[in-house]
């Protein structure tokens, strides 16, 4: 399965302009991203087995919010955009 961001590089009216550098999906950090529902650590960690015979998965980690009802902290946020080139989320039911 792929699943695909349609607004991927599709630049946001107003605000700063960023410059993005390509994701290498093969070695840059990975956060896995759990919105803490049941099954999402479960879900996230078949992820990372799975990338396991196409690459290194020592940079590839698990990130949760504290509870499902509740947005992620700003510090977790940050962790993330501090540390990772990219995040796949379990968001879904």
């Amino acid at each position: 399965m792929l699943i695909v961001n349609p607004s991927f590089g599709q630049q946001a009216g107003g605000g700063e302009v960023i410059e993005r550098q390509a994701i290498d999906w093969r070695k840059d950090a990975i956060a896995l991203f759990s919105n803490s529902k049941p099954n999402a650590r479960e879900l996230l960690e078949g992820i990372r087995a799975s990338l396991a015979p196409q690459r290194s998965i020592d940079n590839i980690e698990y990130v949760a919010k504290a509870s499902v009802s509740q947005p992620a902290p700003d510090e977790v946020i940050e962790h993330v955009a501090g540390n990772y080139r990219a995040a796949l989320l379990a968001i879904a039911d």
